[in-house]
């Protein structure tokens, strides 16, 4: 079957899944218990498939069972329902290699997560769910080579930012049909806007504040068809930022508190984050354990045989609060910045990232994470100016990282968040783009989410003038399929034409290349 064939049987059937029959199950309340097959509704697939994850004998395979994504409890009875599983080697399960029974629980809003296990390393894998005689889209997935093997060849892309009010999702339709590994997701998954009518897609939900909100806001934006084409063509690997929650929250430091007062409640975000982690984890092929008192260890690593090692981050939940007590991001530092105090990922993943860049013997070394570690001054030649969400605000957590990528081979930091497409220079002194090159930086446009327009120029114009800065692309939405080799990566920038309209062709706006032992890009 060849992709694009794929990519139509996935959104038809996800098409037909969500608009099929009407819902027999009782309402959410009613008597617990296993839920007959018989009395569920027939549209129980509404969200598809996914898998994400994956080891060399292992990958994490995702459905959650809902008919109603808009409506609290989603159609489905408050019972558990028995979900059987398969893995097969071909899509016609004519080969199934492993199989199983689970059961998908109302607390998890009967979402299912199963780490698929005794798989072939570096082998290609079809899997789905039944219910009954209800059965899935079937996804398409793989497990990574074993590890230290000797690997030729790896293709993935990076993503992030799909702002649903903001456009279609043309990407996914092009993203699904390309030659990949595997997709990193690198934050703002959701986007936790109120609904806006002047939107190209209006929202249908409100702002989430609860869990019930966040499992609503995540059945919108999962009901998207092409969305699920991509998920169920590669495993993922997912890491929010900051909408996943709140805008540019900070730990337990909401960006406006929700009562309208000027101070924010810890305990009261607390709450808030809590639901929204749950929500993240129940909608996500996530191999983490599942949040547990508003925490959740997000960040986690991937191997790729020898070739390539990926350190997922998590720099939301554990970073100081932004600096200077200013309304807005952007500003000029104050003493407070320099506070070696100060942290973007907190002291234990920090400590948990410097062992293992110690321990790795991976030809590259990528850094999977939301926000732009490249200095990058907004007014050039100065320092009055800069973005305090980002690394910029927390120069001393950088340095600090910074100091243990110059210890691994061929470090690489992959980006989302900022909704252009960049390519930048990480420097021996994060605060000197004149000292030793350490680290190449890629920054992946959104999928949907716009850079205002008013500022596309002057962005252009900051980055010609800033010497650690090689590109910068802030008009088009895409994502950047990235091969990797021993020999070198290569980062290809993939623009859509349009997120206002179903029709979108895809090209490819800018390539660079990074040899091996040289963090300095050249362009292709």
């Amino acid at each position: 079957m060849d992709r694009r064939t794929f990519l139509a049987g996935v959104v038809a059937t996800a098409i037909a899944a969500g608009c099929s029959g009407g819902d027999d199950s009782g309402p959410e309340g009613s008597p617990t218990g296993d839920a007959a097959a018989a009395d569920l509704p027939a549209s129980l697939f509404a969200l598809g498939v996914a898998s994400g994850d994956p080891l060399p004998d292992s990958v994490i395979l995702w459905t959650r069972l809902v008919a109603e994504p808009l409506t609290d409890g989603g159609g489905m009875p408050n019972a558990p329902v028995p979900v059987s599983w398969e893995v097969a080697t071909d899509e016609d399960f004519d080969d199934v290699v492993a199989d199983g029974a689970t059961s998908a629980e109302p607390a998890l809003a009967h979402s299912v997560h199963v780490d698929a296990g005794d798989l072939e390393p570096d082998t290609e894998y079809w899997y789905r769910f039944t219910v009954g005689d209800l059965t899935s889209p079937v996804g398409r997935t793989r497990t990574a080579p074993p590890a230290g093997a000797d690997v030729e060849r790896l293709r993935f892309a990076f993503a992030s930012c799909q702002d649903r009010q903001d456009g279609l999702w043309t990407a996914h339709e092009h993203l699904a049909a390309e030659d990949l590994d595997l997709v990193f997701f690198l934050g703002d998954y959701i986007y936790e806007d109120d609904p806006s009518s002047d939107a190209v897609r209006p929202g249908r939900t409100p702002e989430p504040v609860d869990l019930v909100g966040y499992r609503l806001r995540h059945g919108e934006y999962r009901s998207d068809p092409l969305l699920q084409a991509a998920h169920a063509r590669f495993p993922w690997v997912c890491t929010p930022d900051d909408h996943e929650v709140d805008n540019n929250y900070a730990g337990l430091n909401e960006e406006l508190p929700q009562d309208g007062g000027s101070g924010s409640d810890p305990e009261a975000f607390r709450q808030r984050r809590a639901a929204a982690y749950q929500a993240y984890y129940e909608h996500l092929p996530l191999r983490i354990d599942q949040p547990s008192g508003g925490d959740a260890r997000i960040y986690r690593d991937l191997a790729w045989g020898s070739l390539a090692r990926f350190y997922v981050l998590d720099t939301r939940q554990y970073r100081s609060d932004q600096a200077c007590a200013r309304p807005s991001d952007i500003g000029a530092p104050c003493p407070e910045v320099d506070d070696p105090a100060r942290t973007m990922l907190g002291e234990e993943q920090e400590a948990w990232l410097g062992d293992s860049l110690e321990g790795s013997d991976a030809t590259w070394n990528v850094l999977a994470q939301q926000v732009v570690m490249t200095r990058l001054a907004l007014v050039p030649g100065t320092d009055d100016l800069f973005n305090l969400d980002q690394w910029d605000g927390y120069p001393a957590s950088r340095q600090r990282v910074i100091d243990r990528l110059r210890g691994v081979s061929n470090p690489v930091v992959i980006t989302g968040d900022i909704h252009l497409s960049g390519l930048g220079v990480v420097t021996q002194d994060d605060t000197d783009p004149s000292t030793e090159p350490v680290a190449t930086e890629l920054v992946g446009t959104s999928i949907s989410s716009s850079f205002p327009a008013a500022f596309v120029d002057a962005i252009g114009a900051i980055a010609t003038a800033s010497p650690a800065i090689h590109y910068v692309e802030a008009r088009y939405r895409g994502y950047v399929v990235v091969e990797v080799t021993p020999d070198e990566l290569r980062a290809d920038y993939r623009y859509v034409s349009t997120t206002a309209g179903p029709q979108a062709e895809v090209s490819t706006g800018a390539s660079w290349r990074v040899r091996a032992g040289n963090p300095v890009p050249e362009g292709v």
